[in-house]
């Protein structure tokens, strides 16, 4: 008998078991991503207290008129070259702000060292894209 494969209930179990390991604490809050067929969720949790301490979305107002400026960009020939489609997928590109702009957020939180979470999701295109946003932006993980 032939079974289908559900994706997102296989995304679900790696997350569940990265999430045995992985755990943010006040002073290495866990940086979260969640990424939908459109958009490109971030959250910076302390889970010792359970709590949610900076939020960082391609939906947000405030990124919506950051994600006109793209000249940056271009202008890093590194970090194009290291992340396929960053020069190219609009996607990616939001993803990589998102990476800035939660970065930005928790730097004015004082939080300057997270831990990474990947979701369940495979280190490529739009995840890869956040992190390295996140690094340019100064985080260190």
């Amino acid at each position: 008998m032939i079974k289908k494969q559900y994706s997102n209930q296989a995304r679900l179990r790696r997350h569940q078991r990265v999430r045995k390991k992985v755990s943010g604490t006040s002073q290495r809050p866990r940086l979260a991503v969640f990424r939908s067929a459109t958009q490109i969720y971030a959250q910076v949790i302390d889970d010792t207290r359970n709590h949610t301490l900076v939020a960082a979305s391609s939906r947000d107002p405030q990124f919506a008129a950051e994600a006109k400026k793209t000249e940056a960009l271009t202008d890093n020939d590194e970090t194009a070259a290291a992340i396929k489609g960053l020069s190219k997928n609009k996607r990616v590109v939001e993803a990589w702000q998102v990476g800035q702009v939660i970065a930005q957020r928790a730097k004015a939180l004082g939080i300057t060292s997270v831990v990474f979470d990947r979701g369940g999701y495979i280190y490529h295109g739009r995840v890869a894209a956040l992190a390295e946003g996140a690094r340019k932006g100064g985080l260190d993980f």
